[in-house]
């Protein structure tokens, strides 16, 4: 291996050596979380988001590093789980940005490439916070900016990067004052370490390994003190059996009635080597079109609309070149067969079915029809089939399987939203680190249809956003709604501790219990009882407001009936209301509203 240049034969090495190293230690990741609850996730959403990006990756086979980091940040993208997860894809998904033309690096473009994805990580997350991963990425990539001038060596270059993340994240405990008090550094920057390392030892090795002859023991490592790990799966309907709305809908109604798609030749007809405005184009097919779909490399333009002016359409698309492939079909037409033959859905559309793509280019969605769609779906993420029914008696369409260990992928949110027929989607994450996979995922489905997530960070908060929705409202009117009822509840947890420690002069000690209100632990004692009974007194107030309890999987009935009769000799006039949640690892979910 030439010292001097980084292909996408080494480059698919080391990662493949940096996803390994990180599976080793994906568990001590995981202690870092600062909170001590017993469902620490840092390095099992790192893991498994690495996880998913080696598979795509043994898929590839090339040696153009603009290639293979491409496959890569493919399979990181949809398999991000987590915030971790989610920065994480993006750091590679702006090195593959700018590795894209590349068939092998110099230490320069090496450099320029890991500054690359910071720049992309960094926007995507909506506040920054330093002493965190980010921290560790960028310092490593500012320094790599500087020292890839004075060297030609790739080798030596990771050397530097992997000693200057080390001694950033070293400094973490000083960014964030939390990190201190507990003793710990970033999980994230700690993971991300470990990859760099395993970078480190291939260079080092000097062997250059293919992706598919290395990496098979790279699998997902799970959380400690968790016995089983479901997969974030949906347990509502299946990605691949769409919920249809055709028996609903009047033929007269689908207003674009003519479902078009073709390429556009840029290299044939008389427009070739034309200028093209992809913007302008969208917005001129916009005007009597919708479900577009544009695709558009330097020699060939694909693209999908449905419009109620077929001619128009295909005199635009001649402005840029000789169109080809044309098909076009009657969707009333189409309507009006399925239902004289007693169906009430219609097969999925094959756009593009026949056109092979490049391994780097992220698949087109297929989807009914605009106008063959429900005006809104939902997708909540629950752990506990309790939880998961009270979302569906809400109106919830698709439940993912998840929590705070049990994170669901971008790729799980993906192909939720897709097998529900409806313009506007709603994604309840209910947990903070799920936030982050869920915008993701709604940016990768903005030309698709108006998906909009609801920042809950916990199930109270889910549910209670859920009880504001309101079917004949608009869809930005239901969107404050339930961000406004987010803000008014309180939510409690009780779980256990897995490690002494002391947080905001609270004394922790493993095996005790610890109550949660939002994202502060406020109480702790050795007994469940006694730790339930703290928790709430912090959160009612007033003394009249609605008590809504959840019991998970360990809470005992009679510990339960004690509770709730102590609230009721202690706070006469809240209304309590008890649910079987079904919830793991946490005895008790509270709600308070008032």
């Amino acid at each position: 291996m030439s010292n001097r240049s980084l292909n996408g034969t080494d480059f698919s090495a080391m990662v493949l050596a940096g996803a390994e190293q990180l599976q080793q230690h994906a568990e001590h990741v995981n202690s870092l979380n600062v909170f001590p609850v017993p469902d620490g996730d840092t390095g099992t959403n790192m893991n498994l988001t690495m996880s998913a990006g080696v598979t795509e990756l043994k898929r590839g086979d090339s040696s153009s590093i603009g290639v293979m980091s491409g496959i890569l940040s493919k399979g990181l993208l949809m398999g991000a789980r987590g915030n971790s997860g989610v920065i994480l894809s993006q750091l590679f998904r702006g090195f593959s940005r700018y590795a894209a033309p590349y068939e092998e690096l110099n230490t320069l473009q090496f450099a320029s490439a890991l500054q690359s994805g910071v720049d992309a990580a960094y926007k995507a997350v909506v506040k920054p916070v330093e002493g965190t991963i980010l921290t560790v990425a960028k310092e490593a990539a500012r320094h790599a900016v500087f020292f890839s001038r004075r060297t030609n060596d790739i080798t030596e270059l990771m050397e530097e990067v992997l000693a200057k993340a080390k001694e950033t994240l070293a400094m973490t405990q000083d960014m964030l004052p939390v990190l201190k008090q507990v003793g710990v550094v970033d999980s994230g920057g700690q993971g991300l370490v470990y990859i760099y390392e395993g970078f480190m030892q291939h260079l080092g090795s000097g062997l250059v390994t293919s992706p598919t002859a290395k990496g098979d023991n790279v699998r997902p490592v799970f959380a400690p003190h968790v016995s089983e790990r479901p997969t974030a799966a949906a347990v509502a309907p299946s990605p691949d059996a769409p919920i249809s709305a055709q028996a609903k809908l009047e033929t007269d109604n689908i207003e674009f009635l003519y479902d078009m798609e073709f390429f556009i030749n840029r290299q044939l007809g008389e427009a070739q080597g034309t200028d093209f405005d992809e913007e302008a184009f969208r917005k001129a097919l916009s005007v009597d079109g919708d479900s577009i779909i544009v695709i558009s490399d330097d020699d060939v333009i694909k693209v999908h609309v449905h419009s109620k002016a077929p001619g128009e359409v295909l005199n635009l698309a001649l402005r840029y070149g000789e169109i080809t492939q044309i098909r076009i079909l009657n969707m009333r037409e189409q309507h009006r067969d399925l239902l004289s033959a007693g169906m009430d859905g219609a097969p999925e559309p094959e756009w593009f079915a026949e056109i092979p793509t490049e391994p780097v280019r992220e698949e087109e969605p297929s989807e009914p029809p605009a106008h063959e769609l429900a005006s809104f779906g939902f997708i909540a993420v629950a752990s506990g089939e309790g939880i998961a029914d009270i979302f569906r008696s809400l109106g919830v369409d698709v439940v993912l399987s998840g929590g705070q260990t049990m994170n669901p992928s971008t790729e799980d949110f993906v192909n939720a939203a897709r097998s529900i027929a409806a313009q506007h989607i709603f994604i309840l994450p209910n947990n903070s680190n799920i936030i982050l996979a869920a915008e993701q995922a709604r940016e990768l489905l903005e030309m698709e249809r108006l998906v909009s997530v609801i920042p809950s960070k916990t199930i109270p908060q889910g549910i209670a956003a859920a009880f504001a929705f309101q079917e004949e409202e608009a869809f930005e009117v239901n969107q404050d709604n339930m961000r406004d009822a987010v803000t008014r509840v309180k939510s409690g947890q009780v779980t256990y501790a897995v490690r002494d420690t002391t947080l905001d002069d609270l004394h922790i000690t493993a095996g005790h219990y610890i109550g949660i209100q939002d994202s502060k632990i406020v109480a702790t004692e050795e007994q469940l009882m006694a730790t339930s009974r703290l928790l709430l007194a912090k959160m009612l107030v007033n003394g009249d407001e609605i008590v809504t309890i959840l019991t998970g999987s360990d809470a005992k009935q009679e510990d339960t009936d004690r509770l709730v009769a102590w609230l009721e000799e202690n706070y006469s006039d809240a209304e309590v209301e008890v649910h079987d949640g079904g919830q793991p690892i946490y005895p008790y979910l509270f709600s308070v509203e008032t």
